[in-house]
Protein backbone atom coordinates (compact mmCIF):
# COMPACT_ATOMS: atom_id res chain seq x y z
CA UNK A 1 0.00 0.00 0.00
CA UNK A 2 1.16 3.54 -0.74
CA UNK A 3 2.33 5.52 2.24
CA UNK A 4 4.43 8.55 3.03
CA UNK A 5 7.81 8.05 4.70
CA UNK A 6 8.87 10.76 7.17
CA UNK A 7 11.90 11.26 9.39
CA UNK A 8 11.30 11.84 13.08
CA UNK A 9 12.29 15.47 12.59
CA UNK A 10 9.66 15.93 9.88
CA UNK A 11 7.06 14.15 12.04
CA UNK A 12 7.82 16.40 15.02
CA UNK A 13 7.25 19.53 12.93
CA UNK A 14 3.87 18.26 11.76
CA UNK A 15 2.85 17.27 15.30
CA UNK A 16 3.92 20.63 16.76
CA UNK A 17 2.19 22.61 14.02
CA UNK A 18 -0.99 20.58 14.54
CA UNK A 19 -0.77 21.25 18.28
CA UNK A 20 -0.46 24.99 17.63
CA UNK A 21 3.12 25.11 18.88
CA UNK A 22 5.08 26.04 15.75
CA UNK A 23 5.19 29.62 17.04
CA UNK A 24 3.46 31.64 19.75
CA UNK A 25 1.29 33.59 17.35
CA UNK A 26 0.21 30.68 15.16
CA UNK A 27 -3.41 31.74 15.70
CA UNK A 28 -2.79 35.45 16.09
CA UNK A 29 -3.47 37.54 19.17
CA UNK A 30 -6.41 38.53 21.34
CA UNK A 31 -9.76 36.88 22.02
CA UNK A 32 -10.25 35.85 18.39
CA UNK A 33 -6.99 33.87 18.54
CA UNK A 34 -8.42 31.94 21.50
CA UNK A 35 -11.45 30.98 19.43
CA UNK A 36 -9.31 30.03 16.42
CA UNK A 37 -7.17 27.80 18.67
CA UNK A 38 -10.17 26.00 20.18
CA UNK A 39 -11.73 25.66 16.74
CA UNK A 40 -8.50 24.18 15.37
CA UNK A 41 -7.88 21.72 18.22
CA UNK A 42 -11.60 20.93 18.49
CA UNK A 43 -11.22 20.43 22.23
CA UNK A 44 -9.29 22.04 25.09
CA UNK A 45 -9.31 19.93 28.24
CA UNK A 46 -10.55 21.40 31.51
CA UNK A 47 -8.82 20.35 34.71
CA UNK A 48 -9.53 21.46 38.26
CA UNK A 49 -5.95 21.26 39.59
CA UNK A 50 -5.08 24.74 40.86
CA UNK A 51 -1.43 24.30 41.95
CA UNK A 52 -0.73 26.71 39.11
CA UNK A 53 -3.30 28.34 36.80
CA UNK A 54 -5.79 25.72 35.59
CA UNK A 55 -4.90 23.55 32.59
CA UNK A 56 -7.33 25.08 30.08
CA UNK A 57 -6.04 28.60 30.72
CA UNK A 58 -2.47 27.30 30.72
CA UNK A 59 -2.87 25.54 27.37
CA UNK A 60 -4.29 28.67 25.76
CA UNK A 61 -1.75 31.04 27.33
CA UNK A 62 1.04 28.85 25.94
CA UNK A 63 -0.19 29.69 22.44
CA UNK A 64 -1.82 33.13 22.67
CA UNK A 65 0.42 36.01 23.81
CA UNK A 66 -0.94 38.16 26.66
CA UNK A 67 -3.91 35.82 27.10
CA UNK A 68 -6.61 36.97 29.52
CA UNK A 69 -8.69 34.21 31.20
CA UNK A 70 -11.86 36.29 30.89
CA UNK A 71 -11.70 35.86 27.11
CA UNK A 72 -12.68 32.21 27.57
CA UNK A 73 -15.74 33.23 29.62
CA UNK A 74 -16.66 35.83 26.99
CA UNK A 75 -16.51 33.27 24.18
CA UNK A 76 -18.80 30.99 26.15
CA UNK A 77 -21.18 33.85 26.97
CA UNK A 78 -21.20 34.77 23.26
CA UNK A 79 -22.33 31.22 22.40
CA UNK A 80 -19.19 30.39 20.40
CA UNK A 81 -17.91 27.55 22.59
CA UNK A 82 -19.52 25.12 25.03
CA UNK A 83 -18.37 22.69 27.70
CA UNK A 84 -18.85 18.95 27.34
CA UNK A 85 -17.12 15.58 27.11
CA UNK A 86 -15.01 13.86 24.49
CA UNK A 87 -12.41 11.65 26.21
CA UNK A 88 -12.57 14.14 29.14
CA UNK A 89 -14.43 17.37 29.79
CA UNK A 90 -13.38 20.48 27.91
CA UNK A 91 -14.26 23.41 25.67
CA UNK A 92 -15.58 22.65 22.18
CA UNK A 93 -16.53 24.98 19.28
CA UNK A 94 -20.29 25.57 19.31
CA UNK A 95 -20.65 24.70 15.62
CA UNK A 96 -19.65 21.14 16.58
CA UNK A 97 -22.50 20.88 19.08
CA UNK A 98 -24.38 18.17 17.19
CA UNK A 99 -21.37 15.86 17.56
CA UNK A 100 -21.86 15.92 21.33
CA UNK A 101 -25.27 14.26 20.87
CA UNK A 102 -23.93 10.69 20.36
CA UNK A 103 -21.88 11.11 23.57
CA UNK A 104 -25.01 12.16 25.47
CA UNK A 105 -26.95 9.27 23.98
CA UNK A 106 -24.22 6.85 25.09
CA UNK A 107 -24.19 8.26 28.63
CA UNK A 108 -27.97 7.85 28.78
CA UNK A 109 -28.12 4.34 27.31
CA UNK A 110 -25.21 3.08 29.40
CA UNK A 111 -26.49 4.40 32.71
CA UNK A 112 -27.86 2.10 35.38
CA UNK A 113 -31.66 2.31 35.82
CA UNK A 114 -32.60 5.15 38.17
CA UNK A 115 -34.82 4.80 41.21
CA UNK A 116 -38.10 6.70 41.31
CA UNK A 117 -36.61 8.94 44.00
CA UNK A 118 -33.72 9.88 41.68
CA UNK A 119 -36.10 10.51 38.76
CA UNK A 120 -38.29 12.74 40.96
CA UNK A 121 -35.28 14.73 42.16
CA UNK A 122 -34.12 15.30 38.57
CA UNK A 123 -37.58 16.58 37.67
CA UNK A 124 -37.53 18.96 40.66
CA UNK A 125 -34.07 20.26 39.74
CA UNK A 126 -35.09 20.79 36.10
CA UNK A 127 -38.31 22.51 37.12
CA UNK A 128 -36.51 24.86 39.50
CA UNK A 129 -33.95 25.91 36.87
CA UNK A 130 -36.73 26.46 34.30
CA UNK A 131 -38.49 28.78 36.80
CA UNK A 132 -35.53 30.52 38.48
CA UNK A 133 -32.91 30.53 35.73
CA UNK A 134 -29.29 29.29 35.91
CA UNK A 135 -28.25 27.79 39.24
CA UNK A 136 -25.15 26.27 40.86
CA UNK A 137 -24.97 23.13 42.99
CA UNK A 138 -24.59 25.38 46.04
CA UNK A 139 -28.05 26.84 45.32
CA UNK A 140 -29.58 23.52 46.31
CA UNK A 141 -29.90 22.51 49.95
CA UNK A 142 -27.48 19.98 51.40
CA UNK A 143 -29.45 16.78 50.87
CA UNK A 144 -26.63 14.41 51.79
CA UNK A 145 -27.75 11.54 54.02
CA UNK A 146 -24.36 9.99 54.76
CA UNK A 147 -20.94 11.59 55.24
CA UNK A 148 -18.94 12.19 52.05
CA UNK A 149 -16.41 9.49 51.26
CA UNK A 150 -14.33 11.33 48.65
CA UNK A 151 -14.10 13.65 45.65
CA UNK A 152 -16.72 11.97 43.49
CA UNK A 153 -19.18 11.13 46.27
CA UNK A 154 -21.61 13.85 45.28
CA UNK A 155 -24.74 14.70 47.22
CA UNK A 156 -28.03 13.75 45.47
CA UNK A 157 -28.84 17.21 44.07
CA UNK A 158 -25.32 17.58 42.58
CA UNK A 159 -25.65 14.09 41.10
CA UNK A 160 -29.01 15.05 39.59
CA UNK A 161 -27.48 18.17 38.02
CA UNK A 162 -24.62 16.17 36.52
CA UNK A 163 -26.94 13.47 35.18
CA UNK A 164 -29.09 16.13 33.51
CA UNK A 165 -25.96 17.70 32.05
CA UNK A 166 -24.58 14.41 30.71
CA UNK A 167 -27.83 13.51 28.98
CA UNK A 168 -28.17 17.00 27.49
CA UNK A 169 -31.15 18.40 29.37
CA UNK A 170 -28.91 20.97 31.03
CA UNK A 171 -25.80 22.77 29.80
CA UNK A 172 -23.07 24.34 31.91
CA UNK A 173 -20.96 27.45 31.98
CA UNK A 174 -18.44 28.67 34.57
CA UNK A 175 -18.37 31.55 37.01
CA UNK A 176 -15.17 33.46 37.72
CA UNK A 177 -14.49 31.21 40.73
CA UNK A 178 -14.67 28.15 38.43
CA UNK A 179 -18.04 27.06 39.84
CA UNK A 180 -20.34 25.32 37.35
CA UNK A 181 -23.58 27.06 36.45
CA UNK A 182 -26.39 24.89 35.07
CA UNK A 183 -28.99 26.21 32.62
CA UNK A 184 -31.48 25.05 30.01
CA UNK A 185 -30.04 24.44 26.52
CA UNK A 186 -32.42 26.91 24.88
CA UNK A 187 -30.94 29.70 27.03
CA UNK A 188 -27.36 28.91 25.98
CA UNK A 189 -27.31 27.22 22.57
CA UNK A 190 -27.80 29.74 19.70
CA UNK A 191 -30.93 29.16 17.66
CA UNK A 192 -29.09 28.65 14.37
CA UNK A 193 -26.97 25.72 15.64
CA UNK A 194 -27.62 22.37 13.93
CA UNK A 195 -29.10 20.01 16.54
CA UNK A 196 -29.62 16.94 14.35
CA UNK A 197 -28.13 13.66 15.50
CA UNK A 198 -25.20 12.74 13.21
CA UNK A 199 -25.15 9.35 11.53
CA UNK A 200 -22.48 6.87 12.60
CA UNK A 201 -20.53 7.72 9.46
CA UNK A 202 -20.74 11.47 10.07
CA UNK A 203 -19.65 11.12 13.69
CA UNK A 204 -16.74 8.82 12.81
CA UNK A 205 -15.48 11.17 10.11
CA UNK A 206 -15.79 14.14 12.44
CA UNK A 207 -13.70 12.35 15.09
CA UNK A 208 -11.02 11.36 12.56
CA UNK A 209 -10.70 14.87 11.16
CA UNK A 210 -10.75 16.50 14.59
CA UNK A 211 -8.09 14.21 16.07
CA UNK A 212 -5.74 14.34 13.08
CA UNK A 213 -6.06 18.13 12.95
CA UNK A 214 -4.96 18.34 16.60
CA UNK A 215 -2.41 15.50 16.76
CA UNK A 216 -0.99 15.80 13.25
CA UNK A 217 -0.01 12.13 13.09
CA UNK A 218 -1.86 9.38 14.97
CA UNK A 219 -2.73 5.70 14.91
CA UNK A 220 -6.26 4.26 14.85
CA UNK A 221 -6.25 3.54 18.59
CA UNK A 222 -5.44 7.16 19.45
CA UNK A 223 -8.14 8.40 17.11
CA UNK A 224 -10.70 6.00 18.56
CA UNK A 225 -9.82 6.85 22.17
CA UNK A 226 -10.99 10.42 21.73
CA UNK A 227 -14.54 9.09 21.38
CA UNK A 228 -14.22 6.42 24.06
CA UNK A 229 -17.69 7.10 25.48
CA UNK A 230 -19.33 6.26 22.15
CA UNK A 231 -19.28 2.63 21.04
CA UNK A 232 -18.18 3.15 17.46
CA UNK A 233 -14.58 1.94 17.19
CA UNK A 234 -15.38 -0.26 14.19
CA UNK A 235 -17.05 2.55 12.26
CA UNK A 236 -14.09 4.85 12.93
CA UNK A 237 -11.69 2.24 11.54
CA UNK A 238 -13.95 1.70 8.52
CA UNK A 239 -14.30 5.43 7.79
CA UNK A 240 -10.56 5.92 8.28
CA UNK A 241 -9.86 3.52 5.43
CA UNK A 242 -12.51 5.22 3.28
CA UNK A 243 -10.86 8.61 3.85
CA UNK A 244 -7.51 7.09 2.89
CA UNK A 245 -9.09 5.76 -0.30
CA UNK A 246 -10.58 9.19 -1.02
CA UNK A 247 -7.20 10.87 -0.57
CA UNK A 248 -8.21 13.05 2.39
CA UNK A 249 -6.06 11.02 4.80
CA UNK A 250 -2.76 9.30 4.04
CA UNK A 251 -0.85 6.52 5.71
CA UNK A 252 2.48 7.51 7.20
CA UNK A 253 5.63 5.63 8.17
CA UNK A 254 8.14 7.31 10.46
CA UNK A 255 11.72 6.14 10.12
CA UNK A 256 12.85 4.24 13.18
CA UNK A 257 9.35 3.73 14.58
CA UNK A 258 7.57 0.41 14.68
CA UNK A 259 4.03 -0.41 15.67
CA UNK A 260 0.54 0.46 14.49
CA UNK A 261 0.00 2.14 11.11
CA UNK A 262 0.04 5.92 11.36
CA UNK A 263 -2.29 8.38 9.63
CA UNK A 264 -2.13 12.06 8.71
CA UNK A 265 -4.34 14.57 6.90
CA UNK A 266 -3.14 14.76 3.30
CA UNK A 267 -2.98 18.55 3.52
CA UNK A 268 0.34 18.13 5.36
CA UNK A 269 1.92 16.37 2.37
CA UNK A 270 4.83 18.46 1.16
CA UNK A 271 3.93 21.30 3.52
CA UNK A 272 6.94 23.31 4.65
CA UNK A 273 6.81 23.95 8.39
CA UNK A 274 9.30 26.12 10.23
CA UNK A 275 9.53 26.24 14.02
CA UNK A 276 10.17 29.55 15.76
CA UNK A 277 12.50 28.07 18.37
CA UNK A 278 10.51 29.79 21.12
CA UNK A 279 10.23 28.31 24.61
CA UNK A 280 6.94 26.80 25.73
CA UNK A 281 6.22 25.84 29.33
CA UNK A 282 3.41 23.34 28.87
CA UNK A 283 0.60 21.96 30.99
CA UNK A 284 0.70 18.24 31.85
CA UNK A 285 -2.78 18.09 30.28
CA UNK A 286 -1.74 19.82 27.06
CA UNK A 287 -2.82 18.00 23.89
CA UNK A 288 0.86 17.46 23.06
CA UNK A 289 1.46 15.66 26.36
CA UNK A 290 -1.69 13.56 26.62
CA UNK A 291 -0.18 10.36 25.17
CA UNK A 292 3.06 9.56 27.00
CA UNK A 293 4.13 7.02 24.38
CA UNK A 294 4.00 9.71 21.68
CA UNK A 295 6.44 11.85 23.68
CA UNK A 296 8.80 8.89 23.91
CA UNK A 297 8.41 7.81 20.29
CA UNK A 298 8.62 11.18 18.56
CA UNK A 299 10.52 13.39 21.05
CA UNK A 300 12.61 10.88 23.05
CA UNK A 301 11.06 12.41 26.18
CA UNK A 302 9.93 10.11 29.00
CA UNK A 303 7.29 12.09 30.87
CA UNK A 304 4.64 11.48 33.48
CA UNK A 305 2.69 13.95 35.57
CA UNK A 306 3.38 12.75 39.09
CA UNK A 307 0.43 14.21 40.98
CA UNK A 308 -1.13 10.75 40.51
CA UNK A 309 2.04 8.96 41.69
CA UNK A 310 2.62 8.12 45.39
CA UNK A 311 5.00 10.59 47.03
CA UNK A 312 7.77 8.03 47.59
CA UNK A 313 7.83 7.11 43.90
CA UNK A 314 8.00 10.64 42.47
CA UNK A 315 11.18 11.45 40.53
CA UNK A 316 10.61 15.08 39.55
CA UNK A 317 7.81 16.42 41.76
CA UNK A 318 4.06 16.72 42.19
CA UNK A 319 3.26 18.96 39.20
CA UNK A 320 6.14 18.89 36.77
CA UNK A 321 5.74 21.01 33.63
CA UNK A 322 7.51 20.07 30.36
CA UNK A 323 9.69 22.84 28.89
CA UNK A 324 9.95 22.77 25.10
CA UNK A 325 12.30 24.75 22.85
CA UNK A 326 11.67 24.27 19.15
CA UNK A 327 11.14 20.52 18.84
CA UNK A 328 13.20 19.51 21.89
CA UNK A 329 12.12 19.06 25.49
CA UNK A 330 14.94 20.65 27.47
CA UNK A 331 13.63 20.55 31.04
CA UNK A 332 10.72 19.93 33.37
CA UNK A 333 9.84 22.19 36.28
CA UNK A 334 7.82 21.20 39.33
CA UNK A 335 5.90 24.38 40.02
CA UNK A 336 3.45 25.92 42.45
CA UNK A 337 1.96 29.40 42.53
CA UNK A 338 1.97 30.83 46.06
CA UNK A 339 -0.86 33.28 45.53
CA UNK A 340 -0.62 34.93 48.94
CA UNK A 341 3.08 35.69 48.54
CA UNK A 342 2.66 36.28 44.79
CA UNK A 343 5.61 33.94 44.19
CA UNK A 344 6.03 31.19 41.62
CA UNK A 345 7.89 28.45 43.48
CA UNK A 346 9.84 26.04 41.28
CA UNK A 347 10.56 23.14 43.61
CA UNK A 348 12.66 21.34 41.03
CA UNK A 349 14.02 22.55 37.69
CA UNK A 350 15.32 19.36 36.11
CA UNK A 351 17.28 19.68 32.86
CA UNK A 352 17.27 16.90 30.28
CA UNK A 353 20.47 15.53 28.74
CA UNK A 354 20.46 18.30 26.14
CA UNK A 355 23.16 20.87 25.42
CA UNK A 356 21.75 24.34 26.08
CA UNK A 357 23.27 27.34 24.30
CA UNK A 358 23.42 30.75 25.98
CA UNK A 359 20.48 31.95 23.91
CA UNK A 360 18.42 28.91 24.98
CA UNK A 361 19.16 29.65 28.64
CA UNK A 362 17.99 33.23 28.11
CA UNK A 363 14.81 31.90 26.50
CA UNK A 364 14.15 29.63 29.49
CA UNK A 365 14.63 32.59 31.87
CA UNK A 366 12.27 34.77 29.85
CA UNK A 367 9.69 31.96 29.69
CA UNK A 368 9.81 31.50 33.49
CA UNK A 369 9.32 35.25 33.99
CA UNK A 370 6.34 35.26 31.62
CA UNK A 371 4.91 32.16 33.29
CA UNK A 372 5.17 33.80 36.72
CA UNK A 373 3.32 36.85 35.39
CA UNK A 374 0.63 34.63 33.86
CA UNK A 375 0.16 33.08 37.32
CA UNK A 376 -0.16 36.58 38.79
CA UNK A 377 3.15 36.24 40.63
CA UNK A 378 5.67 39.03 41.07
CA UNK A 379 8.71 36.77 41.33
CA UNK A 380 9.93 33.25 40.61
CA UNK A 381 12.07 31.26 43.03
CA UNK A 382 13.90 28.00 42.20
CA UNK A 383 14.81 25.78 45.14
CA UNK A 384 16.43 22.79 43.43
CA UNK A 385 18.02 21.72 40.13
CA UNK A 386 20.14 18.87 38.78
CA UNK A 387 22.48 21.41 37.12
CA UNK A 388 24.03 23.77 39.67
CA UNK A 389 25.80 25.95 37.10
CA UNK A 390 22.63 26.51 35.08
CA UNK A 391 20.64 27.05 38.27
CA UNK A 392 23.04 29.81 39.35
CA UNK A 393 22.78 31.53 35.96
CA UNK A 394 18.99 31.38 35.91
CA UNK A 395 18.63 32.47 39.55
CA UNK A 396 20.76 35.52 38.80
CA UNK A 397 18.57 36.40 35.82
CA UNK A 398 15.40 35.92 37.87
CA UNK A 399 16.74 38.09 40.70
CA UNK A 400 16.88 40.97 38.21
CA UNK A 401 13.23 40.35 37.25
Amino acid sequence: MDHLILTKSQARKIILHAAGLSKRTQFGKGKEAVYKLIDHLGFVQIDTNYVIERAHHHAIASRVPDYKPEWLDQLQNDGRIFEFWTYATGYIPMHNFRFSLPVKESFLSGRKPLTQTEINLMKKVLDRISREGPLMASDFENDRVTKSSGWWDWRPSKLALERLHLEGRLVTSRKGNFQKVYDLPENIIPGDIDMTMPTGEEFARHVIRRVLKALGIANAKEITFSSRYVRNSMSIKTELEKLVGAGEVCRVEVTGLKGSPLYMLSEYKGRKISLSGETFILSPFDVLNFYRHRLRDFFDFDYQVECFVPYAKRKYGYFSLPVLIGDTFVARMDSKADRKQRTLIIHNLHFEQVKLTKSMVVKVCDAIKAFAKFNRCDEAVITKSNDKALLKTIQKALSEY
